[in-house]
This record gives C-alpha cells, structure tokens and sequence, in this order.
C-alpha cells in the first residue's frame, strides 16, 4: 500500500502518538473537573499541548489556544464570532467549505460577502520557462489575485478569512503581506492553516494573523478529532457553544475568559495528548523545516516524473519545482489525464496498485470552477515525510500505465 492522501488525513504518524493516546485513555480524567490525580494529569497535558501550538505558532500566550475537533468547527467559531448582520468580510475562491459554508449562511443573514478570484490564464506560456509550444491547457496555476484582494480590503471591513494553503492546487499565500493589508483597514484577519500548520513556518505576530484555525489530524500528525484556534489577545469573540466549563458554575453566562470561553464541555483529552505527543516529535527532529524540506522533495520527484505523459493536465504553480525561486507549494501534485474522470483514475490506481490518492470536488467548489474541472474533478497526490522515494517512482509509473 502506497498511501498518498496526506492532505486529507496523516496515515503515517510517529509511534509516540498512538502510544500517548493508549496511556492517556489509562491514566487521564476530565480536566478541569476535579483536583484528584487523573485530572490534574489530564489538566497538565492538556496546558503541555496549549504550549506547545503557542510555540509552534509564534501566538499570543497558551492560554490563547482554545482546542476543538477540528479546522471545521475552528473557522465555525472563528467566522460566526467575528461577523455579525450588516458588516462585511472579504474571502476568496480558494477556501475550502469550513469557511464558503459558514459565510453563504451569514451572507443569508445580512453579512456582506466579497469572495476574490484568480488571475486570468491566456496563451500558451503560462510561465517565464515554459516553452511556447506548450499546450495552454496543460498547466492551470490557480494564482489568486493578490491585487484584487489588496484593493478589497479596505477600512470597514470586519474580517478577512484566507487559507494559507490551497487543499486543491497546493499554492502557499502570502499571509504576511495580507496580514499587513489587514492591519492597516483594522480588518480581523482569519487564516486557515489546515494544510500548513506543522510543515509551514507560521508566526502570528509576525505575519499581524488574529485568529488562527488549525487541525491536528495532517501535518501536526495529530489524532482525529483534534485541533484549534490561536486568538490574538485582546480580540473577543462570540461563542459557538455554552455549557459545562468546569469554572463559575453559577454564573447563567458561559466563562468570558480564554481558553474556557471556546471550550464548552469535556475535551477530546485523549485526542490532545496525541496530539502534544506529535508537537513534541515534530520540535525534537528540527522541526517545520526538515519536514517541509522533505516533503517539498518527494512532490518536486513525482512532479518531474509525470510532467510529460501525454494528455497531462497539472493544476497549480510549480515554478519552485522548476526553478529555484518561486513561491514555497505545499506537498501535493493535483492532475487529470485528458479528459477521463478523476475518480475512474483514483479508483484505478487504488484497485490495481494500491496507490490511494484523492479524486473529485476536495470541499473546494469555486477553486475547481476556476480551474473549470466542476465536472471532471481532479486527482490530488499529496505526500507525508514519511513517502520514500521508491513510493514516488511507483506511484509515477503507475499512472503512466493507466
């Protein structure tokens, strides 16, 4: 089994986390919930793993950290906390469904909307060193519009949400000049870090992010049903949920105070103990940079190994696969292969080789629009650092068979 799909979810996860999970289903209680020992246990690991995304992310504080279940229900809180009917946000075609969804219900509410696109692909050199004879159709870079987004943000507006990384094409974002844009509109800026927190550097304060949602299932390594949000301090926003806290139980009002007033219930304790195990791993060997330098190999191999098959088509910017400049690109290959329908291929691949890669929509419906494979779909190859370059060149001669 050759599992490329790590975009989706880590497979591959070091040792230590499954390891951490078993002990903390033995050893931990509720946190929060009692000064006896299996909480208080419960409660360290839990302040342990706040540290550790605080660290990771350059954020405000641990107690920053407000843990969740996942990206979905981190931008959930992030979006509807922030906006409110009447005020306006500006976000782009390339979002995943955790942020279009939660907006077209605020935009049903009387929040104003401004979704930005890509740039415009016409002629047959779509890049500086592709050659004229190159077919207009077989690369489709999917570059958003940077200048139509500057011009978007402007004073007034509440929120910008923006994903750090394309879960379609694997295009990075400049998130720290679009920070700076937002900063000076007094704009709060929302950045989704699905496909870039644990491989991607990311410092909020650096790059002025106000809230940042995370998943702890892909590159942090992490369990399912594990991730967050990092919040500026200072910035309050409305919660999601109210309920048991552990704190104030009289109070009719759920805790104000950060982290209790995102965490309404019992944690997924068990999950985040994995998940401060994968933190720590991923700190021990060096951490983004190895993996990121890593993973960047392995999708740069498959990359120059598919590039000419005939009928190819290839989705994102891959100027840094060709060059040494370029923009950084998450570690994914997104393609079609004429016009044959991307799950007929990713089905094959997975029947015959047992090659496991993701086909069809990805949860990002205006990205595939702009791409214009609403139709066909498209097969994403996504890779983990722990692929081996002998997976890349069967994964490769695989799909020349097809």
């Amino acid at each position: 089994m050759i599992y490329l799909d790590s975009a989706a979810t880590s497979f591959y996860r070091p040792d230590v986390v499954a390891e951490e999970v078993a002990e903390a289903i033995r050893t931990m209680g509720n946190s929060s919930r009692g000064a006896y020992e299996t909480a208080l246990e419960s409660s360290r690991v839990i302040l342990e793993a706040r540290q550790l995304v605080d660290e990771l992310f350059d954020g405000y504080g641990p107690e920053q950290t407000a843990f969740t279940a996942n990206s979905t229900e981190s931008l959930n809180m992030a979006i509807k906390g922030i906006l409110k009917p009447g005020e306006e946000a500006v976000t782009t075609v390339l979002e995943h469904n955790s942020v279009l969804r939660p907006l077209y219900q605020l935009e049903e509410q009387g929040v104003k909307v401004t979704r930005v696109g890509c740039l415009k692909e016409e002629g047959p050199g779509v890049w500086e060193n592709c050659p004229d004879t190159e077919p207009s159709w077989k690369f489709q870079k999917g570059l958003l519009d940077m200048d139509q987004l500057h011009r978007a943000i402007v004073p007034g507006i509440k929120a910008v949400i923006l994903t750090h990384g394309s879960n379609l094409t694997g295009n990075i974002q400049d998130i720290r000049t679009v920070g700076g844009w937002c900063r000076e509109a007094g704009a709060v800026f929302i950045v989704d870090a699905s496909q870039t927190g644990g491989v991607f550097p990311i410092s909020m304060k650096r790059d002025q992010i106000d809230i940042l949602c995370f998943t702890g299932h892909k590159g942090l390594m992490g369990p399912q049903g594990t991730g967050g949000l990092c919040v500026r301090k200072g910035l309050e926003i409305r919660p999601l949920l109210s309920g048991g806290s552990g704190i104030k139980t009289y109070s009719k009002r759920h805790p104000g105070e950060m982290p209790t007033a995102l965490e309404a219930g019992t944690l997924n304790g068990h999950g985040i103990a994995g998940l401060k195990a994968a933190l720590m791993w991923i700190k021990a060997h060096g951490g983004t940079e190895p993996i990121r330098r890593k993973e960047e190999e392995l999708a740069r191999q498959f990359y120059h190994l598919v590039k000419d098959i005939p009928d190819i088509r290839l989705y994102g910017d891959y100027r840094s696969y060709e060059e040494e400049k370029g923009r950084p690109r998450a570690a994914m290959v997104t393609l079609n292969l004429g016009d044959e329908d991307s799950g007929e291929v990713s089905d094959w691949l997975a029947r015959e080789h047992e090659i496991y890669t993701r086909s069809g929509g990805h949860c990002a419906p205006l990205m595939h629009e702009a791409l214009g494979t609403r139709e066909q779909g498209a097969v994403r190859f996504s890779f983990s650092c722990f692929n081996t370059e002998e997976e890349v060149q069967r994964a490769a001669w695989a799909l020349e068979q097809y």
